[in-house]
């Protein structure tokens, strides 16, 4: 195998599929890059056995061939190399030379038989939604996917396709995070779960690009097609919460406050929390004003935000990683902040539309004697 191609486009397409590398593995194969070169096309396949990643970029194919190089190992070459095109050389027992100008490398490939054989679903296209769209409501939702594996389906996002609307929800046993946008798709209504990891690596790839995002379904997979990229990952299976018996009807206390200013307050009060002093941050909302505070053996905070608060006076603890993240994410100025009482979800939605609801469970605080 040997061919010729512009190190850029090389190193970018490189770095898009070693986002489904495996970084420790028992199976050397899976901890590299399979290139197959053929017809002046080079197709670039990364697979961890859960999320594989497939794009293609044209380059001067002198010998056809396939080889897997180590990911690591290969990109740190072509990063380093200063010449615009670099040539690849892999001889038939698998040493390849990797030459940029005067600089030369050479190391031992593996063979491409022993690249695991990676699905390919025969999956129908479900649904196509910009990619700014995508990537504003993953943002919106990722946040609360649960990190244990207690209860795996957990760790990834409901899709919910429901007449002229997509819905992604996550959930984490803690917070529960909904957004909700109008899409035209020509399917049945249908849902699935997909893994957050493969998210956050699609996010990665959409860029700041408006082009379209294909999303198919097939059995137990899923296929993204974006950005000259194809991204195939395994769907989780199991009974995902009922979000909508979770969220909480009317409430006794409504704020509108800023979310810049809430935020700030939050993190400002966050100072005294540690990993070994931790504790609550506690919300007081009355009289039009939030008070924010927070004690620990570390010391004190107090902090007072303006607001429109209507109802009752209602007293709250929260974890302040999960009300900055809630914050962090909404995208918006305003929000309402709606309670049903002290020990009640505190649901949190936007003060202009309707697409995304945050509802985070308190925890007990400590009353003052």
């Amino acid at each position: 195998m040997k061919i010729v191609c512009n190190r850029q486009e090389l190193l970018e397409s490189l770095n898009g599929v070693s986002r489904a590398v495996s970084t420790k593995s028992s199976i050397p194969a899976i901890e590299g890059i399979l290139l197959k070169c053929s017809n002046d096309t080079v197709i670039l396949t990364a697979y961890d056995l859960e999320i594989g990643i497939v794009t293609s970029f044209v380059a001067d194919v002198k010998e056809p061939g396939e080889i897997v190089l180590n990911s690591r190992l290969l990109i740190d070459m072509i990063r380093k190399m200063s010449s615009e095109t670099v040539t690849i050389d892999a001889d038939s027992e698998l040493k390849a030379q990797i030459t940029g100008g005067i600089t030369k490398f050479s190391f031992v490939g593996i063979p491409a038989s022993d690249f695991p054989e990676m699905p390919i679903p025969d999956a129908e296209n479900t649904l196509t939604l910009k990619a700014s769209v995508l990537k504003e409501m993953i943002g919106k939702t990722i946040f609360a996917v649960s990190t244990s594996d207690q209860k795996p389906v957990h760790t990834g996002t409901k899709f919910i396709m429901n007449n002229d609307s997509l819905t992604m929800v996550s959930v984490d046993g803690y917070r529960l995070a909904v957004c909700t946008q109008k899409v035209d798709f020509s399917n049945d209504n249908k849902s699935f779960i997909v893994p957050a990891k493969t998210l956050s690596e699609v996010t990665k790839l959409m860029g700041e690009g408006e082009e379209d995002v294909n999303i198919g379904i097939a059995r137990r997979y899923g296929v993204f097609q974006l950005n000259n990229y194809t991204v195939i990952t395994r769907l989780l299976e199991g009974d995902f919460l009922d979000y909508k018996k979770s969220i909480p009807e009317g409430f006794k206390t409504r704020v509108k406050i800023g979310v810049r200013e809430l935020f700030d307050a939050v993190e400002r009060a966050s100072l005294i929390i540690n990993d070994r002093f931790k504790s609550p941050i506690k919300f007081v909302f009355e009289d039009n004003r939030t008070v924010v505070t927070c004690a620990t053996a570390l010391g004190n905070a107090y902090d007072e935000i303006i607001c429109d608060t209507e109802g009752d006076a209602v007293e709250m603890g929260f974890n302040n990683r999960y009300v900055l993240d809630a914050l962090r994410n909404c995208g918006c100025d305003e929000v309402y902040l709606e309670i049903g009482g002290p020990i009640s979800p505190l649901k949190m939605v936007p003060v202009q539309g309707n697409d995304f609801l945050f509802l985070l469970l308190p925890v007990r605080i400590k009353t003052a004697d």
